[in-house]
């Protein structure tokens, strides 16, 4: 009998308990929402003004200033190195190259080189050339540019089209947060397509491409690998014109599984000129130092006098 009065003394107590204002206090929550002057777009608008745009481009010529930082919480630091002058070459379907030079000196610090299934690495301060696949992923060092590989320049630096035929694609209305001209942060309503693929195992999440409300322009896009985890995360901004094609000119790359970044800015840019398959031919220089990533570890490195098998002609 008292075990009862003691649960029905509790079950007053709970519903007393509300009534009373000395027993609870509410606050305020106000969300800092952007009052800049939205755009409105459709899915299909989105979407066609990324076609159109990539349908715009067959050939990319493009002097550069790259900005790299290396590690995070991961590794428990961040490294950032000195910014270099770099050249890229981009030809459609996948062909790229990269060029980067030390500072000062102007020597050759990479030269990378990829047809869109092989890419090839020549590292000139270590004697070293790496020869790899695009579609295995690279073995995270402490080194930057062991890490780079071509695609993942190739797909920041163009939006792939969209096909109807391989792609699904769906609009979601978002948020980002961004900083507004009293240089606090505020939340801004955005656009964001969603872009899915069928794999082996059925359908996954390939890329997210953020479109600001501001000017309807794409200024993220996440990729993502078929299991679900992202693979590279892209910012544009600064955009100029280009004989009509909108482009950035600052593109930052960050690659949070090896937890490296780099930022190009864009100094001088040609689109649609030639550009001949030698410019993409990359020679193993005699005496480096081979490291094939497609091998099993204890085989990848080995000494060379430039008598390659693979060694283009």
């Amino acid at each position: 009998m008292k075990s009862l009065r003691s649960y029905q003394a509790v079950a007053i107590l709970l519903v007393v308990m509300p009534l009373t204002g000395c027993l609870f206090r509410s606050r305020r929550v106000e969300r800092q929402v952007s009052t800049a002057p939205l755009k409105s777009a459709t899915q299909q608008e989105l979407i066609a003004y990324i076609n159109e745009q990539a349908a715009k481009i067959q050939t990319m010529n493009a002097t550069v200033d790259i900005d790299t930082s290396v590690g995070g919480a991961i590794k428990g630091k961040v490294t950032d190195y000195k910014q270099i002058r770099g050249y890229i070459l981009l030809r459609k379907p996948a062909m790229l190259r990269m060029i980067g030079l030390m500072p000062i000196v102007r020597n050759r610090a990479f030269d990378m080189v990829s047809d869109g299934q092989q890419f090839k690495l020549w590292i000139p301060p270590k004697n070293k050339f790496v020869i790899g696949r695009n579609d295995v992923m690279p073995r995270s060092t402490q080194q930057p540019l062991e890490n780079l590989r071509p695609q993942h320049i190739y797909d920041a630096l163009l939006l792939r089209q969209i096909d109807p035929e391989k792609d699904i694609a769906v609009m979601e209305n978002g948020y980002e947060t961004v900083t507004d001209a009293k240089r606090h942060r505020v939340e801004q309503p955005d656009y964001e397509i969603d872009v899915i693929q069928k794999a082996d195992h059925g359908w996954f999440l390939s890329r997210k491409i953020v479109f600001s409300r501001t000017d309807l322009l794409p200024h993220r896009q996440l990729i993502y690998d078929e299991n679900g985890n992202l693979a590279t995360d892209v910012s544009y901004e600064n955009y100029k014109d280009y004989s009509g094609i909108n482009l950035p000119t600052h593109i930052e790359i960050y690659r949070p599984q090896e937890e490296y970044d780099i930022t190009l800015t864009i100094a001088k840019l040609q689109l649609n000129q030639q550009l001949a398959d030698d410019q993409f031919v990359l020679q193993q220089p005699p005496g480096a130092e081979v490291v094939r990533l497609d091998q099993p570890q204890s085989g990848r490195a080995t000494s060379s006098n430039g008598n390659d098998g693979n060694k283009n002609k």
